[in-house]
Formats: structure tokens, sequence, C-alpha cells
């Protein structure tokens, strides 16, 4: 793998993180998890990651905190995948991909794959832990 990439996922079930940790460093990632609004943008402020996995409906942060994160994820490389039902999206939500609840996380991996594949972060495929 030439330059680590990596993705920060800040999502409110332990389940859902550990999941997603699991798969995304089977592709070579290194994955940064938060399970509170305010640690995941203190984190995405440290390591800079190059995707931003982030449920709408993480904790009772203020808007601020998630407008912190969208307005990363706009202002750099960073690609942003947000999660949540429908009834979630608020207006201030930037231009990005947007999951709707309840999903599979086989679609989503591949979604993101895509998506640092589109921008230049390229994933490599290891096939280890594959059946």
């Amino acid at each position: 793998m030439d330059a680590e990439r990596s993705v920060l996922v800040i999502d409110r079930s332990e389940d859902t993180r550990e999941v997603l940790k699991t798969a995304l460093e089977r592709s070579g990632l290194r994955v940064y998890a938060a399970s509170r609004g305010r640690r995941g943008a203190e984190m995405a402020h440290t390591h800079h990651p190059d995707l931003i996995v982030l449920d709408l409906e993480v904790d009772d942060s203020p808007p601020e905190v998630l407008e912190a994160l969208a307005d990363q994820a706009t202002q750099g490389e960073t690609a942003l995948v947000m999660i949540g039902s429908l009834g979630c999206r608020t207006p201030f939500l930037p231009p990005g991909e947007f999951v709707s609840k309840p999903y599979h996380y086989g679609p989503l991996i591949r979604r993101i794959e895509e998506l640092l594949s589109a921008t230049g972060q390229a994933v490599s495929r290891g096939t280890q832990g594959r059946r």
C-alpha cells in the first residue's frame, strides 16, 4: 500500500463502528471511530481522514458540531457519507452522499471504496479475510 488512507466513522452504534472498522481495515484503510459528535470532530481535526462516515443521529450535539464536520468535508479533500433516517435531514447538510436507514453494510462499504477511488484515493482490495 502506497500511502495510508483513512476513514473516520462517527456512529452511535458500537456494532456499526466495529463492522465498518473491520471491513475497511481489511481493505487496507486506517479507521478511526467515535461514538459522539464532539469526539468525532476532534478526531477529524487531528487525523484529517480521507473520508468521514457520519451518523446524523449520533447524539444530541449542537448543530455546530455536525456543521464543523460537514465544513471539513467541503473545504478539503475529505469525502463525506451521511447516514440517517430521511426525517433527520436538516438544511445545513452539505452536498455529499446520503445513505438512508435502514441500510446494508455491503453496499455502504462498496460506496465508501468507490468514493475514495474517485478522489484519487484508490483502495487496495486485499483478499485477507474474504470468503
